[in-house]
């Protein structure tokens, strides 16, 4: 009997260990932490909604150029300083949106994480 019980208890613990989970229930993070990888589609409406008055298509009030679409967007932040615009402090010059106010701190790290995570389109 004495033997019994150490068998019986790790049969329980090997039973209760098990999981009815498959490889298929268990989604892979798709980056550290598990936040989700940022698209265009995520920082669209940062754009447009502070940055489409003057950059449109064609710019207005001597924008040099569009930021209408996803291309216009990724080569802004490529070889134009869009980042280093958006981020500078209030009343630097250069900040954008011209006069400002700067936009809010999560706009400017979203923005940032769409770059870090590859400036993907979607």
């Amino acid at each position: 009997m004495n033997k019994l019980v150490p068998f019986i208890a790790m049969t329980f613990l090997l039973i209760i260990g098990c999981t009815t989970s498959t490889y298929d229930d268990i989604e892979p993070e798709d980056q550290e932490g598990g936040l989700e990888l940022v698209v265009y589609a995520d920082v669209k409406m940062i754009i447009d909604n502070a940055c489409v008055n003057c950059h449109s298509s064609p710019p207005q009030n001597g924008a040099p150029m569009p930021l209408t679409v996803f291309m216009d967007v990724k080569a802004a932040v490529e070889t134009r300083g869009l980042l280093d615009r958006i981020s500078r402090n209030e009343g630097a010059g250069g900040l954008m949106p011209v006069g400002g106010p700067r936009l809010p701190q999560a706009n400017i790290d979203l923005l940032v994480q769409w770059n870090e995570d590859g400036l993907l389109e979607n």
